[in-house]
């Protein structure tokens, strides 16, 4: 999972500008463009973001570590 790519992808979808998102953040577009492209982002960065733009980030992880017990269960 690339965090970045999928935050770039809320936003896109919901309609908003890397300046709207920008501004909401208090970051330059810049440091947007910078999150784009991480991997794996701070908590507390996810956790704005996540308020923001009314998206549960935190929820993909945890499907995808439900997902990963449930392919690990021993026969």
């Amino acid at each position: 999972m690339h965090i970045g790519k999928l935050i770039k992808q809320q936003v896109e979808e919901q309609g908003k500008t890397v300046v709207w998102f920008a501004q909401q953040l208090s970051y330059s577009r810049t440091n947007v463009y910078k999150i784009y492209e991480k991997s794996s982002i701070d908590t507390d960065v996810l956790m704005r973001i996540s308020l923001v733009l009314h998206y549960d980030f935190f929820k993909l992880y945890s499907d995808r570590l439900e997902e990963s017990f449930v392919d690990n269960v021993p026969d």
